[in-house]
């Protein structure tokens, strides 16, 4: 049972850590990024409903990943979801990939869920978010439920710090 532990331990040392996670990778790469986290939400509205948002580094390249709901955000039923790859520097979509099973789907449902009882769209709560914290950048934004309220979680980046803001979504 010791010879598995410290396999296990051995092996989990030698996986890299996502770049998601990685506050100073995100800002190194954040420097060529064009466009706002706001601006990508806006564009990704012709994919669906956007339900949340992040700058991530995906294989060493900077990525604004989306993701949408399309049909009814207010039922599980006739929703379909997707990822939508917006362009950093153009804002343009680059892609947009179906979400259909695993942990991306139900955190889509989740968020799904979140946004059906928001009165507030996820642009406006960034752009509220931004505004408050000058200087800063926003680079995620999640919806979740808590106690019966929508709100967002706001992440926001000024060179290599990080803040995390939450912003109301009724």
């Amino acid at each position: 049972m010791k010879t598995f532990l410290f396999a296990a331990a051995a092996l989990l040392c030698a996986i890299p850590a996502r770049a998601e996670g990685d506050p100073d990778a995100l800002a190194s790469q954040m420097k060529g990024a064009k466009v706002q986290l706001s601006q990508g939400l806006a564009a990704s509205a012709s994919k669906g409903t956007p339900i949340s948002g992040k700058f991530e580094v995906e294989d060493g390249k900077l990525q604004l990943s989306v993701y949408t709901a399309e049909g009814s955000v207010y039922t599980a039923e006739g929703t379909n979801y997707s990822e939508v790859i917006v362009d950093h520097k153009t804002g343009k979509v680059k892609e947009s990939k179906p979400i259909t099973s695993g942990d991306d789907l139900t955190e889509a449902k989740a968020q799904a869920e979140a946004m059906a009882s928001a009165k507030t769209s996820l642009k406006a709560a960034v752009d509220e978010a931004v505004k408050a914290n000058k200087g800063y950048r926003a680079v995620s934004v999640t919806p979740s439920m808590k106690d019966g309220h929508a709100s967002a979680e706001v992440t926001l980046l000024k060179g290599k710090e990080t803040k995390i803001v939450t912003e109301d979504l009724h």
